[in-house]
């Protein structure tokens, strides 16, 4: 392979594994798609390099990852007895938490369950509950998606060198 296709190969890989790791925890950037794509790139310009088992397992596992983070917030608050002005409110705190870092993405989307709680509600115990399921729910999916993503940038890397 030429040395410039090689490099600019490279980079988009590391590229997209940079922006594919801060994905997992933004949530307007899809981070294990774009981690996957890096995948596929190395796959496919590096042959041998990555075995088809292990890019078909992490296909599946960031399907499993997309499908998580879409549907658990909703899930365990609703199994919580949250109502949809906590899940609102978790995901409008998620979006403005990203803009205040490091805490404000740990903090803010508690505060506004919290708050979309309360005004469902009215009742203290229970919004907190709520918020605090809604913050474990996200604590978790996130952390999934993080390792994720580094456990295929580990592989990207290593197969491109």
């Amino acid at each position: 392979m030429q040395t410039t296709i090689y490099v600019l190969i490279l980079i988009a890989v590391i590229l997209l594994d940079i922006i594919g790791v801060i994905g997992s925890i933004a949530p307007a950037i899809p981070g294990p798609p774009l981690c996957l794509i890096a995948l596929v790139i190395a796959f496919y310009c590096f042959p041998g390099s990555i075995p088809l088992t292990i890019l078909i397992v992490m296909v599946a596992l960031c399907l499993i990852a997309a499908t998580i983070d879409y549907f658990a917030p909703m899930i365990v608050t609703k199994l919580g007895g949250g109502s949809k002005y906590a899940v609102i409110g978790s995901t409008l705190g998620l979006i403005i938490g990203f803009f205040f870092p490091p805490f404000g993405i740990l903090w803010i989307p508690f505060v506004c369950a919290f708050i979309g709680e309360l005004i469902a509600n009215f009742k203290l115990g229970k919004a907190f509950r709520v918020a605090f399921l809604s913050f474990l729910s996200f604590m978790i999916t996130t952390g999934f998606k993080i390792v994720l993503c580094a456990v295929i940038s580990f592989i990207n890397i290593r197969a491109c060198f």
